[in-house]
């Protein structure tokens, strides 16, 4: 029996290829990018699961700050990860992490090396996670302070086929570290990537020394991730109350510390208070895919149940001979499952060729392993879903057909099939239309961020850090300026575009008891306003006097924080230094457009700015650049020569957001064009009926004109239908995904309006091209077969 329904189904795919070909093609590009989207939202979704004791592993975080400054920190102080520990019984261990800002470069014999993501952790890293060691004593992976453990492609760049264990590795020229233990490299799903590991204790040595700072006792630098291995079933109101009272027996002015706890399952999409970090991107494709798969399913529908007119004979002739209804209806699931078979196979193809692009695009390394059970979840899960929703309807109307009426041909398309056909082409180009709309507010949203004033002037200039060239700043300014291509150089002690130090360690006259003010510091040379042409509104700026060293420019949201109303003149302490306010700065742009601008202080710290940044003509671009290489080797010997434009350091911030723009314009052009391919079959089906109509109207001297005016007349309506309904609910989708930026566009109303004429013109082509066909068609000719 199940021979004889494969048999006839392929002859019926054969026998009507048009209609076939377009819903393999339809089904294959909707399975193809269907799986490809939801490959990709399980890998997000997988993020840091490979960890054993991952539902028992929570990062310490802290709602710290007053009013504006308010902000969530993903690092806390050193000493309160070793507290919870001591004092805490749920915690069974802890782990500091922080990163190691010592040094830059590193060499093993002649041979250097730079950019490495280099850490200081306690040695309980590889208990907590599951980072086990190659080689090595997993019992003591660090052996002294001077240890280090490195992955296994950091071993193999450093020393080839040597054993690693006991080689010794230079830091900056400046200290020896002793490799101690390998393992392997970090999986891309996890949330942590580092090259090298060094023991906390140095990191703490290391401060106290340099620095004269006692990290295992301070409760200024906030600079270490602290993750807690927490009993099974432990109370995290409880703790999160106690971990307050434990920071503020040591620190008592804190009093608006508060304390969270994030799981390490959820650290990839979510903050600590539950807001999107990432989840919210995850939501939007998994409701893409559906769309995809549900335009691809509608294609089919459609198509089946409007054709089911033209074998009703076939299936009132099956149910005379002894055909049970059950039996039609199985051939019918026998037809669908033939079609999605095929379908499904095109689709692996395809995504086999997809898969490099869309990786490139992604940003991801997925793969599509047919010997992965994970793949297999996702296969099957969609072509299930798909298939259900697909051939249950079709098959039901097709095996209730009375064989009588159908025979005498008294059977039509009732009112209601007709209907359910037309809400089907509206949902259809409903979803379309809410994915251009999509598109186009996700491009103009990035153009804003582009286009919008920053506060400062980034064109043309590149940066660097200078290492030994800072000692001779001076020198170096002056020969640069002598370049061509040079406008101006100066320095920071850090980038501009992002400014990653933040400090709650400050005082000033009047400030309320109990408040805790986070802002962001930056040490500038004298010319480091006037360089970026930013703009003072009170006061003065810098003029590399000594005395500068005692003096601190705010920005206005600074000021506006703090509450002073005439801040010029005014004390002000930040760290150890006390100092006075000489000048107010115009507001500027420091961190993503997703962010407030925050609070900021300059002041002038000569020794401490390790930053260059050279200004160029930007034709003389390259010399600038050569002229800097060659005064960076003069002073740094072999070090590698590494600089950045900050158009490109603009540009990483909003990497992810640019990503999700280029996916959407892929997704709605095949969104539309699935839907077209429907509506291509459904107005050949259109033709194909009204053969004998289109025939009467030419002899009558209808012209072709109007045969597809007659034809497209209501498809088209039901796109103006869809396009009505998309808005609203695309209008609402945006809106939503635009909150996420603290400085976003108000979605224009021609948006909408350019996305309806898109839509309107796309299926006006698509239509036109089987109804100019159909028009075309010699009436004698027509008339003749009918």
């Amino acid at each position: 029996m199940i021979k004889n329904y494969i048999k006839t189904a392929w002859r019926n795919l054969l026998k009507n290829k048009f209609y076939s070909a377009i819903n393999i093609a339809g089904l294959t590009a909707g399975l193809a990018i269907g799986i490809l989207i939801l490959l990709w939202v399980q890998d997000e979704l997988s993020f840091d699961s490979f960890h054993k004791k991952t539902p028992n592993i929570y990062r310490m975080e802290l709602f710290g700050g007053t009013g504006a400054s308010r902000q969530i920190w993903h690092q806390v102080v050193a000493p309160m990860g070793v507290f919870a520990k001591q004092q805490l019984p749920e915690v069974l261990d802890a782990v500091r992490i922080t990163n190691n800002n010592f040094y830059s470069q590193y060499k093993y014999k002649d041979k250097l090396f730079g950019n490495e993501m280099v850490v200081f952790s306690d040695p309980s890293f590889f208990n907590v996670f599951d980072f086990p060691l190659i080689e090595g004593n997993p019992a003591k992976p660090f052996t002294d302070d001077n240890s280090v453990v490195i992955t296994k492609k950091t071993a193999e760049k450093y020393f080839g086929s040597e054993d690693p264990i006991g080689k010794v590795i230079s830091a900056d020229d400046k200290e020896n570290f002793t490799v101690t233990g390998v393992i392997d490299d970090f999986p891309k799903n996890s949330s942590m990537q580092y090259d090298m590991i060094m023991p906390m204790s140095y990191n703490i040595k290391y401060a106290l020394v340099q620095n004269k700072t006692d990290l295992g006792n301070d409760f200024n630098f906030y600079n270490f991730e602290t993750y807690l291995l927490l009993k099974p079933g432990a109370n995290l109101k409880s703790m999160i109350a106690r971990l307050a009272k434990i920071h503020l027996l040591h620190s008592p002015a804190d009093t608006d510390a508060e304390y969270l706890l994030l799981p390490l399952s959820k650290m990839h999409l979510y903050e600590a208070d539950g807001t999107d970090k990432g989840i919210e991107t995850v939501r939007i494709f998994i409701v893409i895919a559906l769309l995809i798969l549900v335009i691809a399913c509608i294609n089919y529908v459609n198509l089946s149940t409007a054709r089911s007119m033209l074998r009703s004979k076939e299936i009132s002739m099956r149910k005379i001979v002894g055909a049970a209804k059950s039996h039609l209806f199985m051939q019918f699931i026998v037809e669908t499952a033939l079609l999605f078979l095929i379908a499904t196979l095109l689709a692996f193809g395809l995504i086999y060729a997809l898969i490099p692009v869309f990786n490139q695009i992604a940003d991801k390394t997925l793969t599509f392993n047919l010997g992965d059970y994970h793949v297999w979840v996702v296969i099957l899960l969609t072509i299930a879903g798909t298939l259900a929703a697909s051939s249950i309807y079709p098959a039901m109307l097709l095996s209730s057909f009375e064989p009588l009426k159908a025979l005498k041909g008294k059977i039509s398309a009732g009112m209601g099939d007709v209907l359910f056909r037309k809400v089907l082409v509206v949902t259809q180009f409903m979803f379309s239309v809410v994915l251009i709309i999509g598109t186009m507010v996700i491009t103009n949203q990035l153009n804003y961020i582009r286009s919008k004033a920053l506060g400062y002037d980034k064109s043309h200039t590149f940066a660097l850090w200078m290492r030994d060239m800072g000692q001779h700043y001076d020198a170096v300014k002056n020969e640069l300026l002598k370049q061509p291509g040079v406008q101006a150089v100066t320095r920071s002690n850090s980038n501009i575009v992002r400014m990653g130090g933040i400090s709650g360690d400050n005082d000033w006259d009047g400030k309320p008891a109990n408040s805790f003010f986070l802002v962001h510091p930056m040490a500038i040379d004298k010319d480091f306003i006037s360089f970026f042409k930013m703009k003072i509104v009170k006061g003065a700026g810098f003029t590399g006097a000594v005395a500068d060293t005692a003096h601190f420019i705010l920005n206005e949201a600074a000021v506006k924080e703090i509450g002073m109303k005439d801040p010029i003149g005014k004390r002000f302490r930040l760290w150890k230094q006390n100092g006075t306010i000489i000048g107010v700065i115009k507001d500027f742009h420091f961190a993503s457009m997703k962010e407030k601008i925050g609070p900021t202080i300059f002041s002038y710290q000569p020794k401490g700015m390790g930053n260059i940044y050279v200004k160029t003509t930007g034709r003389d671009a390259p010399k600038a650049i050569a002229a800097t290489e060659r005064l960076f080797k003069q002073y740094n010997g072999l070090y590698p020569f590494n600089y950045t434009f900050l158009d490109d350091v603009f540009n990483n911030l909003y990497r992810g957001e640019q990503r999700e723009g280029t996916l959407f314009n892929y997704f709605a052009g095949i969104a539309i064009f699935i839907s077209c391919l429907g509506l291509l079959g459904l107005a050949a089906f259109t033709a194909q009926v009204r053969t004998r109509e289109i025939g009467v109207r030419k002899v009558l001297g209808a012209s072709v004109g109007r045969i597809v005016g007659l034809l497209a007349k209501d498809f088209i309506k039901l796109v103006f239908i869809a396009i009505l309904i998309a808005i609203p609910v695309a209008w609402f989708a945006m809106n939503s995904w635009l909150q996420a930026f603290a400085y976003r566009i108000n979605i224009a109303w021609w948006v909408f309006v350019v996305a309806g004429i898109i839509a309107v013109f796309i299926a006006f082509i698509t239509i036109s091209f089987q109804s100019i066909k159909a028009a075309l068609t010699n009436p004698v000719k027509s008339l003749r077969s009918e």
